[in-house]
């Protein structure tokens, strides 16, 4: 989340790399690509949404704010949430060319509803990977037939049809499939029981890795027909008040290597210090690996602590 107290930082001289630690920015420079949930939009257009009456955040940041991406090599960015359209269409367009202009894979928005579900395809490390992002909430902000919007799907009645349909077109594409999805509520700390009746679907349908966001909480990592579900990986940076419950303040980052019999999925811990994030040391990290041990656990998943603030995700 690259508004508000981020892009007041930004603007008033903090340098774009500076929001990571430098021990961050290396670790995101050794992978061959890095995705993230975009949870704003970047614009100096619009004003806030008046169509969700109640709504109590906009999160809209400055079009510089982009260099923030780019510090630490972020080539997909999914669009598909509750915040692009938070200052309205202009914003939420000029987020995506303002994406596209710096080599930036924007997916899960669109200028209808067949442009919003597109999937971006990006090379990483010889192979193709092809990315569908998708949000189960707002329905307001879902793309029409001549509508810019999201790319949205009610969820809780099950996978659309649509998702099925776009997983077997890409396959003939990819030789990796990776569904990015916005969903369930916020500050939960375990994946509701529809969203793990969704993800047996998505991994029967052929994605390779099904990756969540929304909660702000990290969940457990399970496992559906052998592919990885990372039903939720909290927050990576924002100005955000502490749940000191719930924790908030720490998230992970997921580190996938298919076909790595031994390390095929491994977590980072994150700590978010405002508006700056660092990787996570001590007791944070121990919260963090307990913390993950009984979540994954609950989805028959096994945690192996492999450094400080890493541990590696297998099938029980």
């Amino acid at each position: 989340m690259l508004g508000r107290g981020v892009g007041e930082m930004l603007l008033g001289g903090t340098q774009p790399a500076e929001l990571w630690d430098p021990g961050l920015r290396e670790l995101a420079g050794s992978l061959d690509l890095v995705m993230c949930n975009l949870e704003c939009c970047l614009s100096s257009r619009g004003t806030p949404t008046t169509l969700i009456p109640g709504k109590p955040f906009f999160f809209r940041g400055p079009p510089a704010a982009i260099a923030s991406l780019q510090a630490i090599g972020v080539r997909v960015a999914g669009l598909a949430n509750n915040h692009l359209l938070d200052f309205g269409v202009d914003a939420g367009r000029d987020t995506v060319a303002l994406l596209r202009a710096h080599g930036i894979a924007a997916v899960g928005a669109g200028e209808d509803v067949a442009e919003a579900r597109a999937p971006a395809i990006v090379d990483c490390a010889g192979r193709r990977v092809g990315v569908i992002a998708l949000a189960d909430h707002p329905d307001v902000y879902a793309a029409g037939p001549e509508r810019f919007g999201t790319a949205y799907a009610r969820l809780q009645d099950g996978a659309p049809a649509w998702l099925a349909r776009a997983i077997e077109e890409l396959r003939a594409h990819c030789e990796l499939i990776v569904v990015f999805v916005h969903w369930g509520a916020n500050m939960t700390s375990r994946p509701a029981a529809w969203q793990q009746r969704v993800a047996v679907s998505v991994c029967a349908a052929g994605a390779d890795l099904v990756a969540g966001h929304s909660a702000h909480v990290f969940h457990g990592v399970g496992f559906e027909h052998g592919r990885p579900v990372l039903f939720d990986l909290g927050d990576a940076l924002d100005d955000y008040r502490v749940d000191r419950l719930l924790r908030n303040d720490l998230g992970v980052l997921a580190i996938w290597t298919p076909g790595d019999p031994e390390a095929e999925l491994e977590l980072v811990g994150l700590a978010l210090d405002y508006c700056h994030t660092r990787l996570a040391s001590g007791a944070e990290a121990d919260w963090i690996v307990e913390r993950l041990a009984r979540a994954c656990g609950e989805l028959g998943a096994t945690v192996d602590r492999v450094d400080e603030n890493r541990v590696r995700i297998q099938p029980a």
